[in-house]
């Protein structure tokens, strides 16, 4: 690296004295840090530099660097062109110098081809086009000895376009379709087929700092708020960034678009990245409304970080502002929801996970405006609290246990949960995984206690692969005091086709004592699609 640095000072010190009157300038700079997602890069002066421009290497034609914000000596950027960098790389910025401008001397020139070469690739390069779909077509047939048979098809598709031909545009989608087959089924129930958008959006960047989304789209930085349908603004500047929200929330019924559940709203935040700490954290204030009339207010607050690369963090909480009893407005606050989780990882062998939730029934006081006054009269907050340890003792050896509560105060939805796991990845001679799985419920009127044993393997060439399962489960009613045992016998077959193209079958019998025998069959066929333009 320092050789092809020196050869670089050289080449350039040899164009500038070549070619000393050229008003097109470079700047040197060097790579001070590389974080989890940004690159700090160092310059005597970066006044010259903007926030979209691209910064090179000498030995590549394509920009490596987006420039997402400075200082007067550093640079925020982050990698484009799937290029690697390290600390110590050094990079160039070419610019034109203005008529007005002094010359200076630390700002070398390179020849005429490549200044117009470089000027090309700033303008072309700082938008790829990146594109990840998946189209898959799935079966669910449930074949019963005495009741009817069900059979059901699913339809989904996915796509994320990022930057279409290099473009600002981007598109992204993700749709679902539910056929039921069963005739019984369809003389009962009004709705065989169902279609449902959980997302569906187009994305413009202004610059690289702005962006607007339009369509159906879960925002990150928000995700407490589900899907909005309408236009959602964010903007940057620097760490910190603000976003502006306007259109409606899905139907609660059915999920489809309903124009009479109108919302708007906003949030700022702020985004920390180095070495041994990142964070984002989101704060916001969002008002729906059913009608014309306020149908919920509530403020909202959303937090992840990575301390030292082992303690993992996240909180999300909801107030409620505004309430509506009898016509009588009031702004009381409600916590609604609050959902804390760390997970610290002591060594490459040994995590610890703990998570604190408490939630309460979100009120509508429009759309529940009849059921409001019995809803406040049970309003118990559901709480919850989970433990998890996973610990890998020796090598291809991993196990783990969780232990999970949920309860009220009034002692309603109870249940305790214990799960336990051991695995080993590659079973001596033999090959392939094997994983032993113990798990225990406890409610107010159920336990429930599953052991399960499943072995998968390569069968043929990494193209072939298997899963064979046993489950035996055991069901203890409280309330009538009975007890009922099933055992699942179940294997797996995937075959990849090709490397995008992948067909699987899934066969399962179930047996009990005192039910009767049961055959379920699933089988799907996947195909993504990715691509990747260049300049």
């Amino acid at each position: 690296m320092k050789n092809r640095f020196f050869s670089f000072l050289l080449i350039i010190f040899l164009c500038s004295n070549l070619f000393g009157q050229s008003k097109n300038r470079l700047l040197l700079g060097k790579i001070s840090h590389v974080a989890f997602k940004n690159v700090y890069v160092k310059f005597e002066d970066t006044k010259k530099i903007k926030i979209g421009d691209t910064l090179k290497f000498l030995n590549q034609k394509a920009p490596c660097l987006l420039v997402k914000n400075k200082s007067s000596k550093s640079l925020v950027c982050q990698t484009i062109n799937n290029c690697s960098v390290k600390r110590g790389d050094a990079v160039y910025f070419n610019y034109t110098l203005q008529s007005e401008d002094p010359i200076v001397k630390t700002e070398p020139s390179i020849t005429k081809n490549n200044i117009e070469t470089v000027n090309q690739e700033n303008t072309k390069s700082k938008y790829i086009e990146k594109i990840n779909g998946k189209i898959s077509v799935a079966s669910s047939s449930n074949l019963s000895g005495i009741g009817s048979d069900k059979h059901r098809m699913m339809y989904r598709f996915s796509l994320y376009a990022n930057h279409i031909n290099n473009s600002k545009f981007s598109v992204e989608s993700y749709l679902n379709y539910r056929q039921y087959i069963n005739s019984e089924v369809n003389r009962i129930s009004s709705k065989n087929n169902i279609f449902k958008v959980y997302n569906l959006a187009l994305k413009y960047d202004v610059d690289p700092t702005l962006s607007v989304f339009l369509g159906r789209k879960i925002n990150n930085k928000t995700s407490s708020l589900g899907a909005i349908d309408g236009l959602q603004v964010e903007k940057y500047f620097g760490k910190n960034f603000i976003g502006v929200i306007t259109g409606f929330r899905p139907d609660i019924s059915d999920y489809n678009f309903n124009s009479n559940l109108f919302e708007y709203g906003g949030y700022i935040g702020r985004i920390s990245d180095n070495d041994n700490f990142y964070s984002q954290t989101t704060l916001g204030v969002l008002e729906q409304r059913n009608g014309k009339e306020i149908d919920r207010r509530y403020s909202y607050f959303q937090h992840s970080s990575t301390i030292m690369k082992k303690l993992h963090l996240f909180s999300s909480f909801e107030i409620d502002l505004y309430s509506k009893l009898n016509d009588l407005i009031t702004n009381d606050i409600r916590l609604t929801n609050m959902y804390i989780s760390a997970r610290y990882r002591f060594t490459r062998k040994f995590d610890l996970m703990l998570s604190y939730d408490s939630r309460k029934r979100i009120l509508y006081y429009e759309t529940f405006q009849t059921e409001i006054e019995r809803l406040l009269n049970d309003d118990e907050a559901r709480q919850g609290f989970r433990a998890r340890i996973n610990v890998k003792p020796l090598k291809n050896v991993y196990t783990g246990v969780s232990f999970s509560k949920r309860f009220q105060s009034n002692i309603q939805n109870k249940s305790d949960n214990i799960n336990g796991y051991i695995r080993l990845s590659k079973i001596p001679r033999i090959g392939g995984r094997l994983s032993l799985n113990y798990n225990q419920n406890t409610s107010n009127y159920l336990e429930s206690k599953v052991i399960s044993i499943s072995h998968s393997r390569n069968l043929f060439r990494n193209r072939l692969y298997a899963d064979f399962y046993f489950r035996n489960v055991d069901y203890n009613y409280f309330n009538n005091n009975t007890n009922t045992t099933q055992n699942y016998f179940g294997i797996n077959l995937s075959l990849n086709i090709s490397r995008n193209l992948r067909f699987s079958i899934f066969g399962e019998l179930s047996t009990s004592a005192h039910l009767e025998n049961n055959y379920r069959i699933n089988t799907a066929i996947v195909k993504r699609f990715n691509n990747k333009r260049k300049e």
